[in-house]
């Protein structure tokens, strides 16, 4: 029997951001995973598609949070042989992931060792809303104009990436993942005199939401789940296009 892995994207966090498509895989999916820190624990992909698609099955897979490369690999590889043993009875299984699941997920690692366990799988998936595209609506932030471009970046490990990308003025830029490190990255939009105009979003759609300028959000560390927004300087002096 043909097995099919199918990553299916949430979006952030608001269950109505969740597609048409992704619903009718979710319903016609032999078996729903999502990513958990326990097995008591609903995580926030599972929590999107319950409210969204009720009385859903979803079985959790454990994934450790520890920051580091060897860390993450031996918990997809783990995830990966739980799941290819499910194959056996459910072959059609659809793994969520918050934002898009092409796009930093835990779903591309445990895809990349499962095509290693079984060489015929079939991997597919299904695109979901991003953070940075909710908040920039929410803020009502036009990011893109005419022939501008974007960087986007992640600062899980320091702000260093995103300080680069502010030194092009005409390049908007989104970071990903960078609420410990946000003091710092307020303190290079403010060097590279972008700081105005540059939104962050803490908690999209979930428990705890925050929007605001960084400037009124950056006197402390936020979580994770913080995505900043910066538009190509040009258009934060023009303000709205």
């Amino acid at each position: 029997m043909s097995a099919t892995l199918i990553g299916v994207g949430v979006g952030p966090g608001d269950p109505e951001l969740l597609t048409l498509r992704a619903v009718r895989v979710l319903q016609h999916a032999d078996r729903v995973v999502a990513p958990s820190i326990a097995p008591d624990v609903e995580g926030r992909a599972e929590s999107i598609v319950r409210q969204a698609v009720p009385g859903l099955r979803v079985d959790r897979v454990l994934f450790e949070m520890a920051a580091g490369a060897p860390t993450r690999r031996a918990t997809a590889r783990r995830v990966a042989a739980t799941i290819d043993e499910w194959f056996a009875s459910t072959p059609r299984i659809a793994f969520v992931t918050l934002g898009d699941p092409n796009v930093y997920s835990t779903f591309s690692a445990v895809a990349w060792e499962l095509r290693h366990l079984r060489p015929a799988l079939e991997v597919t998936t299904v695109p979901g809303i991003m953070a940075f595209q909710d908040l920039a609506a929410r803020a009502g932030t036009v990011l893109l104009d005419d022939v501008e471009s974007l960087t986007l970046v992640s600062a899980l490990t320091g702000p260093e990436a995103a300080v680069e990308a502010l030194r092009d003025p005409a390049r908007a830029v989104v970071v990903y993942r960078g609420g410990r490190h946000l003091p710092a990255i307020a303190k290079a939009l403010s060097d590279a005199g972008r700081l105005e105009g540059a939104v962050v979003g803490e908690l999209l759609g979930l428990p705890g939401e925050r929007i605001g300028p960084v400037s009124d959000l950056s006197s402390s560390p936020l979580s994770y789940l913080a995505t900043v927004v910066v538009p190509p300087l040009g258009a934060q002096a023009a303000g709205s296009r």
